[in-house]
C-alpha cells in the first residue's frame, strides 16, 4: 500500500485503517489527538507515523478536541509524516512528541510526476538532491547550535519535504555539513495546483 494512496481520505477511511494495521502488526493504538481549528494531527508515535488532517466544508474543530468529538466526514487526510530516528548525534527537542523510527524501512515513496524513490534509514541529503534534484523550497539551520532548527527541503512538484537530523543538520554551518545528514521527518503532501 502507497503512503500518497491514503491523501483526501478521511480518518475513517478502510485504506487508512488497513495501513495502520500493517504497520502495527495488528493491534492499532489509538492516535495521540492535536486538534485546532484549521488542522488536526492523528500521531502514531509507536509507528513513527502522523497524519495531517485539513477540516473541510467550513468545518472548525475545536483546539483539543478528542478523537470522538472530531467529524470525520470534515476531515480530508492533506499529509503524511514519516519519522525516522537517525542514530543520534546531539539532543532531541523537549517540546516534540518521542516518536519512534517508521517499522517498515526502506519505505517506496510515490511522487507526484511519477518519481517513485526508496527511502532507507540512513538515506541523506546527497541522496534526495541525487534523486529529485535541487529543492524548490529549503530553510533551517540558523543560529546556534543548540537553538535551532534542523535544515529541510521541499521539492513542493513532487510532494515531499524533508528534514534532517543530527549535528550535521543544524547549527551556523548547516548547510555546508547537512548533505551527509540522515532524514528525520519526510512528509508526503498533496500537490497544490
Amino acid at each position: 500500500m502507497k503512503v500518497n494512496d491514503l491523501i483526501g481520505k478521511p480518518p475513517s477511511a478502510r485504506v487508512i485503517a488497513q495501513y495502520l494495521s500493517v504497520l502495527a502488526a495488528g493491534t492499532i493504538t489509538p492516535p495521540d489527538v492535536k486538534s485546532y481549528p484549521n488542522i488536526v494531527y492523528f500521531n502514531y508515535l509507536t509507528l513513527g507515523v502522523s497524519f495531517q488532517f485539513t477540516p473541510q466544508n467550513g468545518y472548525k474543530p475545536a483546539t483539543g478536541s478528542t478523537r470522538e468529538q472530531l467529524k470525520d466526514d470534515d476531515l480530508r487526510l492533506e499529509a503524511v509524516d514519516i519519522y525516522n530516528v537517525p542514530d543520534a548525534n546531539g539532543p532531541a527537542r523537549s517540546a516534540e512528541p518521542a516518536f519512534s523510527t517508521y517499522p517498515h524501512l526502506p519505505i517506496e515513496l510515490h511522487l507526484a510526476g511519477g518519481n517513485v524513490i526508496t527511502v532507507a534509514k540512513d538515506t541523506t541529503g546527497k541522496d534526495f538532491v541525487k534523486w529529485l534534484g535541487e529543492p524548490s523550497r529549503k530553510g533551517g539551520g540558523a543560529g546556534p547550535s543548540s537553538g535551532s532548527i534542523h535544515i529541510w527541503c521541499e521539492w513542493s512538484l513532487q510532494g515531499l519535504m524533508v528534514e534532517f537530523g543530527g549535528n550535521d543538520a543544524r547549527g551556523p554551518q548547516a548547510w555546508e555539513r547537512g548533505g551527509d545528514a540522515a532524514w528525520r521527518v519526510a512528509t508526503v503532501f498533496e500537490v497544490k495546483s
